[in-house]
């Protein structure tokens, strides 16, 4: 359960500007070069540009903000983008006696509200490591947050590995006159992840607390090799080669997690 953000009394318009990002990769050990094909084209409609796009509509819905455009795309040969931007409030054309039409004009004023996602398929071209990567970003104006999509994200994604930063820019006055360069406690983004998430990673922090700046990375805590392997069991495989696909895999997630090639 997400922790409701405390409400501020404010003066007009909310200027904060509050911007999360993940980078989520999902793992996988495909044998043979058809198999590791068949990966990407499972990947590549598991999260094609209409997936994709429901799952933000979902953020917007859980975070509390008005769709105002979307803009989605399914490339050639693999992956996907999608872009949504958001409103605080529901904007009202006058002229429409009361139904929420929104003009051209008003969706490019608040391109600074806005999710966003891009999927990254690929395999090692020497051995079987297939990884996909999504990134995603969701930044609001207001009193909205996009840490209240936290969890849904986590969960909506094959996450074995998530790198995320989370920054509040800008300042807003309240009533008195008084700058605020954030508008609600925090000290870390994980006092914001549901309970089961946090059992089932490790996660490391590195925050800077004066400049508002958030980063929490973070990796499964058990390794079971069938879950990793791609239309194969462990069981199949000879000792040899289960040994070799896990040291394989397990050098992936620590190069991934850690940012930086591993030397030989």
């Amino acid at each position: 359960m997400v922790k409701p953000l405390p409400r501020l009394r404010l003066q007009g318009f909310n200027n904060l500007t509050k911007a999360l990002s993940f980078n989520i990769y999902d793992v996988c050990y495909a044998v043979s070069e058809e198999q590791r094909q068949r990966y990407i084209e499972y990947i590549d409609e598991a999260y094609n540009a209409e997936r994709l796009t429901q799952i933000l509509t979902d953020v917007a819905e859980i975070i509390g903000a008005n769709i105002l455009n979307v803009a989605r795309q399914d490339y050639d040969p693999q992956g996907a983008s999608v872009t949504i931007l958001i409103s605080e409030e529901p904007v009202i054309d006058k002229k429409a006696a009361g139904k929420e039409i929104i003009s051209d004009a008003v969706v490019a004023h608040l391109d600074k509200s806005h999710i966003t996602v891009h999927t990254y398929p690929e395999t090692h071209p020497h051995n079987g490591i297939a990884t996909f990567r999504a990134d995603i970003d969701v930044a609001t104006c207001g009193v909205i947050s996009p840490l209240k999509a936290l969890n849904y994200l986590i969960e909506s994604f094959e996450s074995d590995i998530v790198v995320m930063d989370y920054r509040v820019r800008g300042f807003t006055r309240d009533v008195k006159g008084t700058k605020h360069y954030i508008d609600h406690k925090i000290n870390s983004i994980q006092d914001f992840m549901s309970k089961p998430i946090k059992s089932r990673y490790e996660m490391i922090d590195v925050n800077v607390y004066q400049e508002n700046l958030f980063h929490t990375k973070m990796h499964l805590k058990e390794f079971d090799l069938d879950t990793y392997l791609f239309e194969e069991k462990a069981k199949n495989l000879g000792f040899k080669d289960r040994m070799r696909i896990e040291s394989q895999l397990k050098r992936e997630i620590v190069e991934l997690f850690n940012g930086r090639n591993l030397a030989d």
